[in-house]
């Protein structure tokens, strides 16, 4: 059951939990970790569960390896919580997020059954977004690329750049942009006043509510410009 993008007034889906993984003492395990998982799930009256749980299952029936998959949860979430400290691969950690939406959406339709992966419709069929939001990639790439090898405010992740690249071609245009703007705010990156204008256009092809791609801290440098 799709819900629609706007109706969340903030960042939504795998993007928006990741913005909850903020103290690494708050995760210390996965219980803790899936604790977190079941407070965001029970957003908007249990709404936020079933945008989370379209995010994990896209992403679980994509060709992404598991070691693709912790790269784009690493660097949105600045290595807070790494599910393979935890004895967990990219597609363990996204099965455990997968069984607690589908437990929260259950409490209001106990007979729900999660369709098969094939069925998933993908939103953004339109090849101009995944180019646009490759695009975008591209155009920040080499600073988050520096950001993720030097920054101190994460954990080096070398490959994310061309990670979040593969994310458009195997998730999509909507999630992967997501992803991207919440590796730019794990790591700081210096945005310009242009940059962000096109973030604010994209959001709005994507169907966001107006405040999703500012929710957060983009590093908006106007001077760049």
């Amino acid at each position: 059951m799709d819900k629609p993008h706007d109706e969340f007034d903030e960042d939504f889906g795998l993007s928006g939990l990741t913005q909850k993984f903020r103290d690494p003492a708050q995760v210390s395990d996965g219980d803790a970790a899936a604790d977190v998982v079941a407070a965001v799930a029970d957003q908007f009256d249990g709404a936020y569960a079933w945008q989370l749980l379209e995010d994990v299952r896209r992403l679980m029936a994509s060709s992404l390896t598991d070691e693709a998959i912790v790269t784009l949860w690493l660097g949105a979430t600045r290595g807070y919580f790494d599910p393979t400290a935890h004895a967990m691969n990219g597609r363990a950690w996204l099965r455990r997020i997968a069984d607690v939406c589908v437990t929260r959406i259950r409490r209001d339709e106990p007979s729900f059954v999660p369709t098969a992966s094939e069925s998933l419709e993908d939103r953004d069929r339109d090849q101009e977004l995944r180019v646009a939001v490759l695009e975008e990639i591209q155009a920040v790439g080499s600073a988050l690329a520096d950001a993720g090898v030097t920054s101190l405010y994460a954990a080096p992740l070398p490959e994310l750049v061309p990670t979040l690249e593969r994310a458009v071609a195997e998730v999509g245009a909507d999630l992967a942009f997501r992803l991207l703007l919440r590796a730019l705010q794990a790591y700081f990156v210096r945005i310009s006043g242009t940059t962000h204008q096109r973030f604010l256009e994209l959001g709005e092809r994507l169907g966001y509510n107006e405040y999703v791609v500012d929710d957060g801290c983009l590093n908006v440098w106007p001077e760049l410009d």
